[in-house]
């Protein structure tokens, strides 16, 4: 037995879902195909007899009827089953059949008109028929394939009217249905073509749809006015409102109440200029809760065949991000308050290492060149001014480490002669290395002049030398510079060695010589000392200079330390500043204000041997007492003091009605060694610096200098 889904699902394939629209159109034009079909009864009753055109305006209406029902569901948009369509096809083909049918009576009715009528009628029938054709291939074959197989049966078997010739008729005919067939194949093809079209916009548009649904940002369309598009649904998670009441919602409802005027003028400047802007904002959720969202809006217009202009927004939730940078934002401050108290911390334990130590070494310098001690006593004396200047160097590198670690360390360029600089430094400490029976040696390739920080680089190379003469037991040490000039001519590149031939370093250990507080090995720090501080300033300064410093080592077999820095080359030496003699023309009266009573012994101790009268005050207050009571030649004045500090006393004594105020110059003699707090002090009103400890032949030269000098306030307002 034959399969009855097997028939129905041909009949399906057959009466295709085109039938559909077909019927849809069907049905909205039954009224004027009925008005049209009474008004060609009328005309045709004036060829045939009045009774056969009622009788077939009737048929023809009642055809109309049954297809009006039969379509109806299809014109509402609903689905239509094999069987409803069956009912609409079988109707079509009735009715095509009628009018031929009417052609067909007229053309044998013997009225010379008729034949002209039908041919009319005939030829309008297969015009309505491309319509059919275009919406569906079986609409065609219904109401145009058959009606025109009919009308060329019915020319060539009903009877001819009077003077009618067969032949040219019927290839008249012909070829009427040839254009007709070869409209109704590029229409099929157009229609197909366009189908196609739409499958693939569809399935586009699918895949748009599917990535808009599922997007967890938030993706709206909206046309200038602010009325709603569309929205992607994960704006109901990320708002909390249903999104049909976000489309009724007017524009900004949203948006937090502090930010949308910032929004509204940022969108009115995108509908000016066009383009795209970011925007980040808050907007309040259903919950009251309010949260950041970074937002992209593009204004789309007529060069993307948009008209009118619609903004396109991509919309994330930024509260997290938002979070994150607060909480990098407090972190920021507590590290930059931590550094602050760092500074802090590293200006006052400075300030209070050096303070006693300006005693130590002071008075030991002193017990050291006395006369009066020998033997043991002087040996002890010395030892004691060796370990201060020791403990002073370890306070020296731990400020210089730290200011280059804060990136507070500025380069002071000035042309210099590396072989001066290199025979300087094996100079200074050739006598290390003869108490150790080391050889120390300069080797120098194609030196000249150049131009960079030669105070710094003598830092590294004496670091490097002195590490090298310390750990080498025996053998040389040799200190090679070599100069190789760049490519631009105008500059050249300094490579510096320091080869020994002492203890080496274990391969495990390399990666870690240049770094802070890093030695060796542990037995290394005990026996040789330091804080494995020096190559790890060393490291940084020759990379502030934007060059590069290794190593290379071999255990038992000695080191080479090495550093490489591109500089200008310079013209000529600058000219060095003239040495002040620390000599005493005239009797001085000298102010001495410290608030340490070793300090003030100690600078007492070391002018006593000169004409200077020294008075003292241990405070600012006591300062601007004894400057107002006297007149001065000098005022050595101290910084960090009880009561009042040496900056507001500077300041207070030159505010002072008097003409000393201004023209007694005042040498600030302080702990404070960094140079922010020496730019404080000139500041302040201050002409020069000495730092504790103090080197008293430079304090005798700094009193040589100003004793004889009188300060002149226009000129350093002026440099200043």
């Amino acid at each position: 037995m034959d399969d009855p889904q097997l028939g129905a699902d041909g009949l399906k394939a057959i009466l295709d879902e085109g039938l559909d629209e077909l019927a849809a159109t069907a049905h909205a034009g039954a009224a004027p195909r009925v008005a049209i079909g009474l008004v060609t009864a009328w005309i045709f009753s004036l060829l045939l007899p009045w009774p056969f055109c009622a009788g077939w305006a009737c048929v023809v209406t009642a055809l109309e009827a049954s297809a009006w029902f039969a379509t109806r569901p299809q014109f509402l948009g609903r689905a239509a089953g094999w069987s409803r369509r069956l009912w609409h096809v079988s109707g079509l083909a009735a009715s095509c059949l009628a009018w031929v049918a009417l052609g067909a009576f007229a053309w044998a009715g013997g009225s010379p008109d008729g034949p002209v009528c039908a041919a009319v009628i005939w030829l309008s029938l297969v015009l309505f028929s491309q319509t059919n054709a275009y919406q569906s291939p079986i609409g065609f074959a219904v109401s145009g394939a058959l009606p025109a197989a009919a009308i060329l049966g019915v020319v060539v078997l009903a009877p001819r009217p009077p003077g009618v010739h067969l032949v040219p008729v019927l290839a008249i005919m012909a070829l009427a249905f040839a254009f007709a067939g070869e409209g109704v194949v590029r229409m099929v093809k157009a229609r197909r073509r366009l189908n196609e079209t739409q499958a693939r916009m569809r399935q586009s548009e699918a895949r748009y749809r599917v990535l808009a649904d599922n997007a967890t940002d938030v993706i709206t369309l909206a046309d200038v006015n602010g009325k709603r598009i569309y929205m992607s649904p994960s704006i109901e998670a990320a708002l909390g409102y249903p999104i049909d009441e976000l489309y009724r919602m007017p524009m900004y409802t949203y948006i937090h109440p502090d930010d949308r005027e910032a929004l509204a003028a940022q969108s009115q400047a995108l509908m000016e200029t066009g383009g795209s802007m970011r925007a980040e904002y808050r907007v309040v959720r259903a919950d009251g809760s309010s949260m950041w969202v970074e937002t992209n809006f593009t204004l789309v217009g007529a060069e993307s065949g948009v008209d009118p202009p619609q903004i396109v927004s991509v919309a994330r939730v930024a509260q997290q991000r938002k979070e994150l940078e607060a909480q990098l934002i407090e972190a920021r401050e507590a590290a930059e308050a931590a550094a602050a108290a760092k500074s802090d911390f590293l200006a006052n334990m400075t300030h209070e290492l050096r303070t006693p130590l300006n005693a130590i070494i002071g008075f030991a310098g002193l017990l050291r060149a006395s006369p009066r001690l020998a033997g043991q006593d002087a040996r002890h004396a010395g030892l004691i001014a060796d370990a201060g200047a020791t403990l002073l160097d370890l306070v020296n590198d731990v400020l210089d480490f730290s200011r280059l670690e804060a990136g507070a360390v500025e380069l002071d360029p000035t042309p210099f002669d590396p072989a001066a600089e290199g025979r300087a430094m094996v100079d200074l400490l050739s006598g290390q290395a003869d108490a150790k029976g080391v050889a120390l040696r300069l080797q120098t390739e194609g030196l000249g002049l150049l131009t960079g920080d030669a105070k710094r680089l003598r830092q590294v190379l004496l670091n490097f030398l002195s590490n090298a003469i310390k750990f080498t037991a025996r053998g040389a040490v040799t200190l090679r510079l070599a100069q190789t000039p760049a490519a631009d001519g105008a500059r050249a590149q300094l490579r510096a060695e320091v080869v020994d031939s002492g203890v080496g370093i274990a391969a495990d250990q390399l990666a870690y010589v240049f770094e802070r507080f890093t030695q060796a090995d542990v037995s290394v720090s005990r026996r040789y000392g330091g804080t494995g501080l020096g190559l790890a300033i060393c490291k940084r300064t020759i990379e502030l200079m934007g060059g590069r410093i290794g190593v290379a080592s071999r255990e038992g077999e000695g080191s080479t330390f090495w550093f490489e820095v591109e500089l200008p080359i310079a013209a000529a030496l600058a000219p060095a500043p003239e040495a002040s003699a620390a000599e005493l023309d005239r009797p001085v009266r000298l102010l001495l204000v410290e608030d340490v009573a070793v300090n003030r012994e100690l600078v007492k101790t070391v002018l006593a041997p000169f004409d200077i009268r020294i008075d003292t005050a241990e405070d600012g207050v006591g300062a601007i007492e004894a400057f107002r009571a006297g007149a001065y030649d000098l005022v050595l004045m101290d910084v960090q003091m009880p009561v009042m500090d040496g900056l507001t006393a500077t300041r207070r004594i030159r505010a002072l009605p008097i003409p000393a105020a201004l023209t007694t110059p005042i040498v600030a003699m302080t702990a404070n060694v960094l140079p922010e707090q020496i730019a404080r002090c000139a500041e302040a009103g201050m002409d020069g610096h000495i730092g504790k400890p103090m080197n008293p032949a430079e304090l005798l030269t700094t009193i040589a200098h100003w004793a004889g000098t009188e300060r002149d306030p226009e000129a350093l307002a002026r440099s200043a």
